[in-house]
């Protein structure tokens, strides 16, 4: 039996390779740890889209969705916010992902 076949059709890939060391250190981790890691994980690629957003919408003055008016920049704010939360949620630009892997790599290393 081969190492591959002992995981399964299952097996993470990274880069296109299975990724063995991500295997193992998922059957160490608990699944508590598992959850809590990809909420972090998905928390942060929507903190990191935020940021990006905000930044590029920075310089828009008048025409606009929302004109301009004293409470565009509060408004457009909150936009922000929800495109970057709706984007993570539908799987994001994969920064996730990776978070993911090294938080899981992470705890496995500590237990």
């Amino acid at each position: 039996m081969t190492l591959a076949s002992a995981y399964g059709p299952t097996l993470p890939t990274y880069n296109g390779r299975p990724d063995f060391a991500f295997a193992e250190a998922l059957a160490q981790v608990p699944s508590k740890v598992k959850d809590k890691a990809q909420k972090t994980a998905k928390d942060f690629e929507a903190m990191f889209l935020n940021t990006m957003f905000s930044q590029m919408t920075t310089g828009l003055k008048g025409d606009g969705p929302f004109g301009d008016t004293v409470g565009t920049g509060v408004w457009r704010s909150m936009l922000t916010e929800q495109y970057s939360q709706t984007i993570a949620k539908a799987g994001g630009v994969g920064i996730a992902s990776d978070v993911y892997r090294s938080l899981i790599l992470q705890q496995a290393a500590r237990s």
